[in-house]
């Protein structure tokens, strides 16, 4: 092989290598090594190599303590219901029926949206004076008064999930039902010819055969769930209090209203770590049960 030739397909990969290592890894390098110093914009005189001070004061942090107990509770809540309505959704789209072109393409609506038109559309639904879900609720007879749900430290957090639900369950719907296409049609029919009914079909065949792509649909979620904050953000601020705190908005409210960025980069890593050792447990779950 001529010498030309070797090189040739590394200078096709350079450029996004390049771009990688501009936009991911040096920024990643410079998080790592603020998390070591204390870095605060206003304390000057004070900023100086910290070790593993902020990651030891990060455990002891009631409101970080907080933000990991609320990132918890919204990945699992979130990925569980976006699971199922995608899982239900994609079953209906996968039948015969009028219009089934359209509705596939109208259920995308929520995942195409914008996180800020979507942000700043439930908070006026939600709104405590002229919300149109209070008026609904109100109308029906459930509530006598409008609710200020994302003003009240036991909802807001419920709230801002049920927004992201309406708007990440599209994803996993378009995944499993390109799943559901490519299961062969002969294995339905030869289930039926030995009398298999609806549940068993759907447990013994539907739900095997999906599972790889569900398991890589819910890591991927799990990602992306875990470092959610312009939503949160638009809708709450991280209030009423800490109510709707996550690690990525403690992170980023400790950076940019605080300006300790020596903190605010170890909260950062320590979601990093926890969302890796969740891929790797995950994987190697995955992996375990693929040889069994």
């Amino acid at each position: 092989m001529k010498p030309r030739s070797r090189i040739f397909p590394y200078s096709l990969i350079t450029p996004a290598m390049v771009i990688t290592i501009l936009i991911i890894f040096i920024p990643m390098f410079r998080t790592l090594t603020y998390s070591l110093t204390n870095y605060i914009l206003w304390k000057p005189a004070e900023r100086g190599f910290a070790g593993l001070e902020n990651y030891r004061k990060a455990f002891t942090d009631p409101i970080f303590l907080l933000s990991l107990k609320n990132t918890v509770i919204w990945i699992v809540v979130i990925i569980t219901g976006q699971f199922l309505l995608g899982l239900g959704t994609a079953l209906l789209l996968n039948r015969d029926f009028i219009g089934r072109g359209v509705a596939r393409s109208l259920i995308l609506i929520p995942w195409v949206t914008p996180s800020v038109i979507t942000a700043l559309m439930w908070r006026w639904m939600y709104d405590g004076n002229q919300g149109v879900i209070n008026e609904i609720l109100v109308r029906m007879g459930i509530l006598d008064v409008y609710f200020p749900f994302l003003a009240n430290s036991h909802t807001a957090l419920w709230a801002i999930m049920f927004a992201l639900l309406w708007q990440g369950f599209p994803f996993f719907a378009i995944m499993i039902l390109a799943g559901l296409q490519s299961i062969p049609n002969e294995l339905y029919e030869a289930s039926e010819v030995d009398g298999a009914g609806r549940r068993i079909k759907f447990f013994r065949i539907t739900l095997p055969m999906l599972k790889p792509v569900i398991l890589t649909t819910i890591l991927l979620r799990t990602i992306w769930v875990a470092n959610s904050l312009d939503i949160i953000f638009i809708m709450t601020g991280g209030g009423p209090g800490y109510s709707t705190h996550t690690l990525p908005v403690y992170s980023y409210i400790r950076a940019y209203k605080g300006f300790d960025f020596g903190y605010s980069s170890a909260i950062a890593v320590l979601l990093t770590i926890f969302l890796i050792a969740f891929v790797a447990v995950y994987i190697r779950s995955i992996l375990k049960d693929g040889e069994s």
